[in-house]
């Protein structure tokens, strides 16, 4: 067991690094990790204790930068930062990771470690690019509902007409005509969901929902694919319109369903609920900030996005399937949107994370809000 004596800056420091949002590690001159604070836990998903048995061995393999920076760091002293770093095991996968590492001179062999991943940067970026999706999917789907279809009506009625005055051979050109006003109608109707409509927003258990789209899915569209569920039981209320919220879900976790037979082999999805402090937005035309601790993550073991695809996800019109209409992820981010939360995506061959970080519920019943950031 280690002694308390040699943590850099003494008794307490405990508390104070727990306070850290940002990873942190204590590591001893054999890569012993000697202490860990609860952004690490969170980081490497493991505890604590877990953390500091492997070392710093069980947190990524001998080849990796990570150990060349503890070298370099114990033979010339100072501080070393290296960016674009990968940390990758079958518990988490983080890329674009800023590692930082320092000694401390009043206790030799011992090296601080921090690790900045650009995980809540990438979100708010997204988050604005989710956002003027939503509003030019809303504009057009009020264009179409105004401009279409009236006239559609029209040509429709004068088809049924001319289908009744007709030869037996122009008959089926008059239901020809038809068929694809009805065609077009119902494009349209799928269009009208971006429409603005009134939320039905309240405190709402997350943990519930999700099993009611589990079992939705179980019994249909994923039928015979492994649902694994991981959730934290301890989550607050979120903050939200239940019906919307299922519909979010359901696309989700169908096109989880739908990677995972494209890969041609056994595979799984799972649904996960974590609460991340530290990721707020601020509301748009107001002084106020949205906190979104609340995330829920639907995984799956599919071949991965296209890295040519993943900056247009979530625009109208933008489907990697053979017969996708490329809605399903717009309407997910209006919906997002209409919500306050916002999305990340993090996609590698054989496996694909889509995280919602959604408001959570106060006490008086209504949207919790923080304190902008100092």
């Amino acid at each position: 067991m280690k002694e308390r004596g040699h943590r850099p800056g003494g008794p307490g420091a405990d508390s104070l690094l727990d306070s850290l949002p940002v990873p942190f590690l204590e590591v001893g001159p054999q890569d012993e990790v000697l202490a860990a604070n609860v952004a690490a836990e969170e980081f490497f998903a493991m505890s604590r204790h877990q953390i500091m048995q492997g070392g710093l061995r069980g947190l990524a393999p001998p080849d990796h930068p990570l150990f060349l920076l503890m070298e370099h760091i114990r033979q010339r002293g100072g501080r070393v930062t290296e960016h674009d770093v990968v940390f990758d095991s079958p518990r988490f996968h983080h890329a674009n990771v800023t590692l930082q590492a320092a000694d401390v001179p009043d206790h030799p062999g011992i090296t601080v470690l921090t690790f900045h991943a650009s995980m809540a940067a990438r979100a708010l970026d997204q988050q604005m690019s989710y956002r003027s999706a939503a509003r030019s999917v809303a504009g057009m789907a009020t264009m179409l509902a105004h401009e279409i279809r009236n006239p559609l009506s029209g040509i429709k009625g004068a088809a049924q007409l001319l289908e009744q005055a007709v030869t037996q051979s122009d008959k089926e050109l008059a239901t020809l005509i038809c068929e694809e006003v009805d065609r077009i109608d119902a494009l349209v109707e799928r269009m009208g969901m971006f429409g603005e409509a009134q939320m039905h927003c309240r405190a709402l258990n997350i943990h519930r929902i999700l099993e009611h789209v589990r079992l939705l899915a179980m019994n249909g569209f994923a039928r015979g694919i492994q649902i694994v569920e991981r959730y934290d039981p301890s989550l607050p209320h979120v903050w939200g319109d239940r019906d919307r919220l299922v519909q979010v879900l359901i696309n989700l976790i169908k096109n989880a369903a739908e990677a995972v037979r494209e890969s041609g082999r056994e595979g799984q999805i799972t649904l996960l609920t974590s609460y991340r402090p530290g990721i707020r937005v601020a509301a748009p035309g107001t002084t106020q900030w949205r906190h979104l601790p609340l995330v829920v993550t639907v995984r799956d073991t599919g071949p991965g996005i296209s890295p040519s695809v993943r900056p247009h996800l979530f625009e109208p019109f933008i489907s990697t399937k053979a017969n996708g209409r490329g809605l399903g992820l717009a309407l997910v981010g209006k919906i997002m949107d209409d919500h306050g939360g916002t999305i990340d995506v993090e996609s590698r061959p054989g496996r694909t994370e889509v995280s919602l970080f959604l408001p959570i519920a106060d006490d008086a019943g209504g949207m919790m809000h923080a304190m902008p950031p100092a």
